[in-house]
């Protein structure tokens, strides 16, 4: 896993994951006096309330948990839940109301993968995909993610398809945090204040100044060569 772009800043204002972003003195939760009711409602309590894992099992919520850690480039506190929201969304039955032809129910999915990614990791030397080495880790995910993985759990389900149903959940909780807002700069629900200025480079008084302006493809493409 590539390390964050050199001189990104420390988050001085809010919270941001790791607390480092391209936006360090923007916290869009200052902004909340601004939204609905209902809106602000279920924003903080994505930070408030965070659920409890009652989905998965133990076993289970430990690799994936690193699993999400992994793909979302969460190395360090503080972190977006995105398994406890995940879980919450699984275990309330709260599906996208489709599914790949070929693949069992998205629950079913979530679990096999963490019986898959730990089988994996035993194939390595670890006892589990948590207990594996961030570089094992991260070519099981690799491997994953290209659809290269054909043994065991992976036999069965189809490895790049399962993982397109694991990001498309991952994604989703990741970006409706709070936390992840500060970090990209998103302003926040625009309901009811709207935007006016809408122009190429414009931007409101109140939404983030960027610090840092650093292709993030190209940063993580060029370092990785250089290695």
């Amino acid at each position: 896993m590539s390390e964050p772009p050199p001189g990104l800043p420390r988050q001085r204002r809010g919270t941001a994951p790791q607390s480092r972003g391209r936006y360090p003195d923007f916290d869009v939760l200052e902004q909340a006096g601004h939204w609905d009711e209902v809106t602000r409602r279920v924003v903080l309590a994505r930070v408030r309330e965070v659920p409890p894992i009652r989905f998965f099992t133990a076993a289970e919520a430990r690799t994936l948990r690193v699993f999400c850690d992994v793909v979302t480039g969460q190395d360090s506190e503080p972190r977006v839940p995105v398994l406890e929201m995940v879980d919450d969304k699984l275990h309330a039955g709260r599906l996208d109301g489709f599914q790949h032809a070929g693949l069992p129910d998205d629950r079913d999915v979530w679990r096999l993968a963490a019986r898959g990614l730990d089988e994996q990791a035993r194939a390595r030397g670890a006892e589990h995909f948590a207990a594996a080495s961030p570089e094992q880790r991260t070519a099981i995910v690799t491997a994953l993610h290209g659809g290269d993985l054909r043994e065991g759990v992976w036999a069965d389900l189809p490895a790049a398809k399962a993982f397109g149903v694991l990001m498309r959940a991952v994604l989703s909780a990741f970006y409706s945090h709070p936390w992840a807002w500060n970090e990209i700069g998103f302003g926040g629900p625009a309901y009811p204040r709207g935007y006016a200025r809408l122009g190429i480079g414009l931007r409101e008084s109140w939404e983030g100044d960027e610090e840092v302006d650093v292709d993030p493809v190209r940063d993580v493409d060029d370092r990785d060569a250089g290695r």
